[in-house]
């Protein structure tokens, strides 16, 4: 896609929410106020073939620059990624994943585990979600099509303990405040070669786990069997309101039409997990989601190349913020103190494209940041604290 194009077309996607951008309003200068936002990324050259990394890209807003601290080479294509303390990340390898490991902030490897060692059937399935002293990794045992949840040494990285993740091939986690893990279920039993076998029979569903001994809380399922439940974020809403958990979904349907127009975004509202919207990319494929823009969510499709913003107070509706090739991994941005707009509680996102790196907010200047080299970046990134 011609570079000019699209960013004309991410421009014009504030519109559809009433916002101006103000690099529209002739405020140059305050680009120069945002410090570098350190962003935790995978990576791959731009060849198919390419050696993996993960590493920690910085992003310098004021000198339109995006450079990479380090660079970790991994083993095999990653998946999930967490920051750690001091610029250090957490990463795991693609379903079925045979790895973690973790480096330092220097991108030192710390420690590496190799799944294959701890069971002949049972592999990595997507994601890690980190409590107090504990790891929970997804997981998956390849020969009963069962999903697991892998409790593990947060410093060690060594398996505790391991329980059932009360549905089929789970593939993210979160932690909600009482401690207690959300773990969506996509339902797609699959082989060791990642096929996706007996479609007819998916089960796929969100659950609540007691985080201290994985008995099963509470189930929710949609009523359409054939939407895989994978991706989760939670909302950063107002201070007397209580956040929503979105779930992005990827559509499994047979009839390519029904694939096309199903539904990508599922919220959980307090005891209800609903689809506030059949609204979606055209391929009923939702890559990656994080919070946005004041209570709402992010969604990205590398498939039609496009983000869009879904808000509660517009529920029937998702926006396009961002139209460039490969637009896939999310991270949620808040302008820093100091910005145009510190009153404006709503998030910005960031997202990984084709061409480079793109900001979103509503109220914040938008931008574009071309890869430093060449680069096809993963699945997944997230913005070091």
């Amino acid at each position: 896609m011609d570079l000019t194009l699209g960013r004309r077309r991410f421009l014009l996607s504030f519109g559809a929410l009433g916002v101006l951008p103000t690099w529209a309003r002739a405020l140059p200068s305050e680009g120069d106020a945002l410090r570098p936002t350190l962003i935790g990324a995978a990576w791959r050259g731009p060849n198919a073939n390419d050696t993996h990394y993960a590493g920690v890209l910085a992003a310098d807003w004021a000198a339109r620059t995006l450079q990479i601290r380090y660079a970790v080479a991994l083993p095999t294509r990653p998946h999930g990624l967490m920051a750690e303390a001091g610029g250090g990340l957490l990463v795991n390898g693609v379903r079925p994943g045979s790895w973690l490991l973790r480096c330092d902030g220097q991108g030192k490897v710390t420690q590496q585990v190799d799944v294959s060692r701890e069971s002949a059937q049972v592999r990595l399935s997507g994601h890690v979600a980190v409590g107090r002293d504990r790891l929970y990794t997804t997981e998956i045992d390849y020969g009963n099509d069962q999903g697991r949840i892998g409790v593990r040494d947060r410093h060690s990285l060594r398996k505790l303990d391991e329980w059932s993740s009360g549905g089929i091939e789970p593939h993210q986690l979160l932690i909600d405040e009482a401690g207690h893990l959300l773990v969506a279920n996509g339902g797609v039993r699959r082989t060791l070669e990642d096929r996706k076998v007996d479609l007819p029979r998916m089960d796929s569903s969100l659950v609540r786990l007691d985080g201290g001994n994985g008995r099963l809380l509470r189930r929710w399922k949609l009523d359409d069997p054939r939407l895989s439940l994978r991706h989760l974020a939670w909302s950063r809403p107002g201070a007397d309101e209580e956040p929503f958990l979105g779930v992005a979904m990827q559509a499994e349907h047979d009839d390519p039409a029904r694939r096309a127009a199903a539904p990508i975004l599922a919220v959980l509202d307090g005891d209800t997990l609903h689809t506030p919207t059949r609204a979606n990319d055209g391929h009923g494929y939702a890559g990656d989601i994080a919070a946005a823009y004041q209570g709402g969510f992010a969604l990205s499709s590398n498939k039609a190349g496009v983000a869009q913003v879904w808000h509660p107070a517009a529920p029937e509706k998702l926006t396009r913020i961002v139209e460039l090739k490969e637009a896939y991994a999310l991270a949620d941005w808040t302008q820093p103190e100091g910005g145009p707009d510190p009153a404006n509680g709503g998030s910005g996102v960031l997202v990984a494209t084709g061409l480079g790196l793109v900001r979103w907010h509503p109220s914040a200047e938008p931008a574009f940041l071309p890869w430093p080299q060449p680069m096809a970046l993963d699945n997944h990134w997230v913005v070091l604290g």
